[in-house]
């Protein structure tokens, strides 16, 4: 089954336009960084490492397949420019992942791949939303509390399905935020039932959903682990992705 007929409105064509323009080069960028230089198969080292012309002809076919999975998104459904950005991002992910796949790249490996390079353009952007933040106060718990509820007015505006679901609260150094619907796993869940599952919702689990916990070591910014907690994940089949942001680190025994 093929939504490639249905068509965007022209707001929303423009939007991506512009959102391609900005992201090509960060994409670009990350690619260089994450893939040159390593292996094309772990458990075939003798097929060679990533070339520059590998990264190349990658990328080139990854923005072709994005532009392919855009119909499936159901932009002019999302209520906010910040929903569709996200869900543009997931787009270009999953064609990450699917085009690692084209080129033979064995599953669990290409998992591995995207979800560095998706790090890297994540963990620039968390790092970019948080300096004023990292200004205006030296308190671990009152700076992610801060940036969160700043992600809250965008991307991540919540009035609802189609759009992000969310209860967000505080209690002493750790702020919550109980996600009951997220449109970038929703996309990627009706990419699998359109088009047959390739694996992309354990990718996006492997990359979007592990990165909160590095995530919020980049926005406590204090040198240490353990500033956040899941119990469940809408991406795994649970009804809540249930997140604590610790202000103050937590041990290992203390975050489960």
């Amino acid at each position: 089954m093929s939504l490639q007929n249905k068509k965007m409105s022209l707001l929303n064509r423009t939007f991506i336009g512009v959102c391609k323009t900005a992201f090509k080069p960060i994409f670009r960028r990350s690619a260089r960084q994450v893939l040159k230089g390593r292996l094309l198969d772990l458990e075939e080292p003798e097929r060679g490492r990533w070339l520059e012309s590998d990264v190349k002809e990658y990328l080139k076919q990854t923005w072709a397949r994005s532009d392919l999975l855009l119909p499936i998104s159901e932009l002019d459904q999302l209520p906010s420019y910040g929903n569709r950005l996200t869900v543009y991002l997931a787009i270009i992910t999953t064609a990450a992942y699917q085009e690692m796949v084209a080129r033979a790249v064995p599953a669990d490996y290409a998992k591995t791949l995207v979800g560095d390079l998706g790090w890297k353009v994540y963990s620039w952007m968390l790092t970019t939303v948080s300096v004023p933040f990292r200004v205006t106060s030296r308190d671990p718990g009152r700076r992610m509390e801060r940036v969160l509820r700043a992600l809250m007015v965008f991307p991540f505006s919540a009035p609802g399905a189609p759009g992000y679901e969310v209860k967000v609260w505080t209690e002493g150094s750790n702020t919550y935020t109980h996600w009951t619907h997220c449109p970038p796993q929703t996309f990627v869940r009706r990419v699998i039932e359109l088009n047959g599952d390739q694996g992309e919702l354990d990718a996006f689990f492997k990359s979007w959903c592990l990165y909160d916990w590095p995530g919020a070591d980049v926005l406590a910014n204090d040198g240490q682990h353990g500033h956040y907690t899941r119990l469940n994940t809408l991406s795994r089949g649970d009804s809540v992705c249930d997140m604590c942001w610790h202000g103050c680190a937590k041990s290992g025994k203390e975050r489960t």
